[in-house]
Parts: C-alpha cells; sequence; structure tokens
C-alpha cells in the first residue's frame, strides 16, 4: 500500500510509485533522480524535519513537505 515518503522511519528501504505536486517540483525531482520505479532507502527522517535518503549511493536531503509528496511502496 504507497505511502508518502514523509511517514517513513529510518532503515526503510523503498521504492518510488508516483510523485503529486506541480509541474515544476516533479521536474526538480525527476531531475534528481526520484521517478517512479527507483529505490531509495531511508537515512534519517524526522517528523516534520528533513529527510536524507540514499538514492544510488548519493545522499539526498529533501523537506518535509516535499517528502510529503513522494509516494513509495515497501521494497520488496
Amino acid at each position: 500500500m504507497p505511502m508518502s515518503l514523509g511517514m517513513a522511519r529510518p532503515g526503510e528501504e523503498l521504492v518510488v510509485v508516483g510523485l503529486s505536486g506541480g509541474w515544476g517540483l516533479c521536474r526538480k525531482l525527476a531531475d534528481m533522480g526520484l521517478v517512479p520505479g527507483v529505490a531509495i532507502r531511508v537515512i534519517h527522517s524526522q517528523r516534520a524535519g528533513p529527510l536524507v535518503v540514499d538514492l544510488r549511493g548519493s545522499r539526498v536531503i529533501l523537506g518535509f513537505g516535499v517528502a510529503s509528496k513522494i509516494m513509495v511502496n515497501g521494497r520488496r
């Protein structure tokens, strides 16, 4: 069942399934490599604070508002 990346806990391995937001935000996330189908791992997460994820060996820091617009599923 999809959930917001903002709800993820540290250590979780997830797969991006969708993006919700305006055209500009979706394009910026796509330019960073956050597209549907990509696997990520949550490194650091605080409720209502920044989120750090591992994306293909790089660390990406996302604000809570942006993270809440990224829909993810558990990795299988």
